[in-house]
């Protein structure tokens, strides 16, 4: 039996005669940039999240950079953050100028350690951006509560946990602002690469959606008299035809990015977000048949925290014997994934930042024992079944 660890083929099957008949209105329609499946989308995922304002970006790194210029963070400034999650996390930090300080995570939630936080506040601190991996929602009130006592804000990096849940709220509604990624392989996956911010701040969203369009147009001049205090009346009028010819963006008031979802893109992702909720619950159950599955080895499965909805984008578990179980695995023709083998802090790209190894011990302890199994929605019971047994052999042989 040979089992990818992500099966996209499998997942547009099941959608292709919805996701053809939408792409090929697209087509016909004519209209590719900022058309109606944009604003649709928008609307529909800001519902979806329970915020006031979803503004759709090319991919999840634009997102984030976009996010940190609409709060002012640039060159100077520092930005706490978890080393234990993808690149772009502190890259989209670097981007705009400013600093990553990275702070060590949990070893039950592999989430940003809330409780080391304060420690590395300083008077360049300027925001913190937890990063929800893996799915699982970090401590949101303790980070909440150490940035109001300091005067800082807080950018949820949700690139992995759309559906996710933390204490009845979703992720993408917890902080100042949000960020999600729409990469082929997330929960919520388009055809290429597509992003999101999420906000309730009127102000924040209004900049997010000039900078995503060279700081152009209505939204441009809206953002810039918000930023210098100009009090005069504008609109922000996103409707027209923005593929041929709009004048509007020949008027530019800000230094800004061309960061837009595309039509297509965001016509693909309506139909996905509408079965978003089912394909989270094929992922739960999975979780749940791999953690009783799994009670006999000596595999550490992912925590279960209190009040928390895990969105399961991967499902981690830990070895001491990592490379022995994921060959192994791959032998049976099961696919494993390795997140994260460097933790950023020893990334070569941040060797000027001067952190050592042994600086973040737990990080580093778990790049050496984390990997990835199977939990795609479209998984059948008989591979599920399969991927275990496997994982109880492995287990068993690496102790004999």
């Amino acid at each position: 039996m040979q089992i990818p660890l992500i099966n996209l083929k499998r997942q547009h099957q099941a959608l292709q005669p919805e996701i053809e008949a939408a792409v090929l209105q697209v087509l016909a329609g004519a209209q590719y940039i900022m058309g109606q499946n944009v604003t649709a989308f928008e609307k529909e995922f800001a519902d979806y999240i329970g915020v006031k304002h979803a503004i759709a970006v090319g991919n999840g790194t634009d997102a984030l950079v976009i996010a940190l210029e609409s709060l002012g963070i640039g060159p100077g400034d520092e930005v706490i953050t978890t080393p234990f999650t993808f690149f772009a996390t502190a890259e989209s930090i670097s981007a705009v100028g400013a600093t990553p300080v990275f702070v060590d995570v949990r070893l039950d939630t592999y989430n940003i350690n809330e409780n080391q936080i304060e420690a590395k506040i300083n008077s360049k601190t300027r925001a913190i951006m937890p990063v929800h991996i893996f799915g699982q929602p970090c401590e949101m009130d303790k980070i909440n509560a150490i940035a109001a006592k300091h005067n800082l804000h807080v950018i949820e990096d949700a690139c992995q946990a759309v559906s996710a849940e933390y204490k009845g709220k979703k992720a993408g509604a917890l902080a100042d602002i949000a960020c999600f990624s729409f990469f082929p392989t997330k929960n919520l996956g388009c055809a290429g690469d597509g992003g999101m911010i999420t906000t309730d701040n009127d102000r924040l969203a209004d900049i997010c959606r000039a900078l995503r369009i060279h700081g152009s147009g209505e939204a441009g001049e809206k953002a810039y008299n918000l930023l210098n205090n100009i009090d005069v009346s504008t609109t922000d009028n996103q409707d027209g035809d923005h593929t041929v010819y709009n004048p509007s963006k020949y008027y530019n008031y800000l230094i800004g990015h061309n960061s837009r979802l595309d039509e297509l893109q965001a016509a693909i992702l309506r139909i996905k977000l509408k079965k978003l909720d089912e394909c989270q619950k094929q992922r739960q159950d999975h979780a749940r048949y791999y953690n009783e599955a799994l009670q006999e080895t000596d595999l550490v499965r992912p925590a279960a925290m209190d009040n928390i909805r895990h969105a399961y984008h991967l499902y981690i578990l830990q070895s001491e014997n990592r490379a022995a179980i994921t060959r192994y695995l791959n032998s049976k023709g099961v696919a494993t994934g390795i997140y994260y083998p460097i933790p950023l802090h020893l990334q070569k790209a941040y060797t000027d930042l001067g952190y050592q190894l042994g600086d973040l011990p737990q990080v580093e302890y778990l790049s050496h024992r984390t990997f990835a199994i199977p939990v795609f929605p479209e998984l059948s019971a008989e591979e599920r079944e399969y991927i275990a047994a496997a994982l109880t052999e492995a287990s068993n042989v690496k102790k004999t």
